[in-house]
């Protein structure tokens, strides 16, 4: 199964571009599912028509679904929601409060993830287009997987050697803690959630199966962001397979004032050919209509692949390189892009056999091969877009 996720800053066009790739692809003959993980869903309006939270059918071998966080909680949350909320009401809090409690931040994210899954699973489908939220928000919900992974290991943990062969019994004899302590159905949903997102960065950092595309205008501030976003979707070792540039003023548009505005955008598309090279880069124009419907949406997808399918994977290259130096000593090489450009901060620690690389705000953690595991980080430096992390062995320092 292929898997495409769109994402960019937003108001971009990123929801019509993913659109008009699951058409393109679905009258291609591939059985196409497409789903938004945006809070702010706008998907059902690209195709004009209403979609809900489970897979709807938009034409033939296309399906359309926008992920709902409410449908999510009942279905895989509420035994947990309901133990938070009988909590809050043995401390005598009560009202609206109380129902929130139980929805801990980034539960979207995961239960969007598990979709992701879940669909890769079951093979259902031939393609499954993603439309991202923007961003940011598409970047933690990449990083949220490694964010979780102690929360489950605890609670797994506290579960099997605290609360079966301690706390349970002692509740028994003791009311009050009767009633704070956890029925083994809350344990078990929680494992359920967070187990079925496990492995999920595999599978998105597996280019045969996974790559993004990422879609900007022509302008400075788009441009930045989408520089910081190959750097961290590198940091996690996603590939990126296309470029697309959204609504570019084409040579009939007429008038002094858009005359301005075309050599502004075509200074700013040279810098987005320059900078994302050698990744493919494809050039959509701002139509005279809105992009609403199938007819102009298979217009999009017409400037945005031309004869090519878009199942294809148009770009890969390698994010980590690991190279011998010396006697005893190593190289790992992490691409990041535009690492110095946007000036972030690079920390490297090390314990045991995993590194964790912390770049701006955020982290990914990496298990070391067994020959580097008994090696120890002797510093990192930025060099041509790669950031080298130097090894050695332990008693050469």
């Amino acid at each position: 199964m292929r898997n495409i996720i769109f994402t960019g800053k937003g108001g971009v066009g990123k929801t019509s571009i993913a659109a008009a790739t699951a058409l393109r692809a679905a009258e291609s003959g591939h059985r196409t599912l497409i789903i938004s993980t945006d809070p702010a869903h706008s998907l059902g309006d690209s195709f004009d028509l209403e979609l809900g939270p489970t897979p709807v059918k938009i034409a033939d071998n296309l399906f359309g679904q926008e992920v709902s966080v409410y449908g999510d909680l009942t279905l895989n949350w509420e035994i947990v929601r309901e133990h938070f909320a009988h909590l809050m009401q043995v401390q005598g809090i009560e009202g609206v409060y109380v129902e929130e409690m139980g929805v801990l931040p980034g539960m979207e994210e995961l239960f969007s993830l598990s979709h992701i899954k879940r669909y890769n699973e079951t093979a259902e489908y031939d393609l499954l287009v993603i439309d991202c939220a923007p961003t940011g928000e598409t970047l933690r919900l990449l990083s949220l997987p490694e964010t979780f992974g102690w929360m489950l290991k605890l609670m797994r943990n506290l579960e099997k050697y605290v609360v079966k062969p301690v706390i349970r019994p002692l509740s028994k004899k003791i009311n009050r803690l009767h009633e704070m302590v956890p029925e083994t159905e809350v344990y078990e949903q929680i494992d359920h959630l967070f187990s079925s997102v496990e492995g999920i960065i595999d599978l998105l950092s597996d280019g045969a199966k996974t790559t993004v595309r990422l879609v900007m205008n022509p302008e400075k501030m788009v441009i930045k962001e989408s520089m910081r976003a190959l750097t961290y979707l590198n940091l996690y070792g996603i590939t990126v397979d296309q470029i697309i540039i959204n609504r570019i003023f084409t040579d009939d548009a007429d008038g002094e004032f858009l005359k301005e505005w075309k050599e502004i955008q075509s200074g700013y598309i040279a810098e987005i050919e320059r900078s994302f090279a050698p990744i493919p880069i494809t050039r959509v124009p701002l139509f005279r209509r809105e992009v609403l419907g199938i007819p102009m949406l298979r217009k999009v997808a017409e400037e945005a692949y031309h004869e090519q399918n878009p199942m294809e994977i148009f770009y890969h290259e390698e994010h980590v390189e690991i190279k011998k130096t010396g006697e005893g000593s190593y190289t790992m090489n992490i691409r990041l892009p535009f690492f110095v450009d946007n000036q972030m901060e690079a920390d490297v620690s090390q314990l045991g056999d995993s590194l964790t690389l912390r770049i701006g705000n955020y982290q990914k953690g990496v298990i070391l091969p067994v020959f580097l595991a008994g090696m120890r980080v002797k510093g990192a430096r930025y060099e041509e877009g790669w950031l080298a992390i130097d090894f050695i062995r332990k008693e050469t320092l």
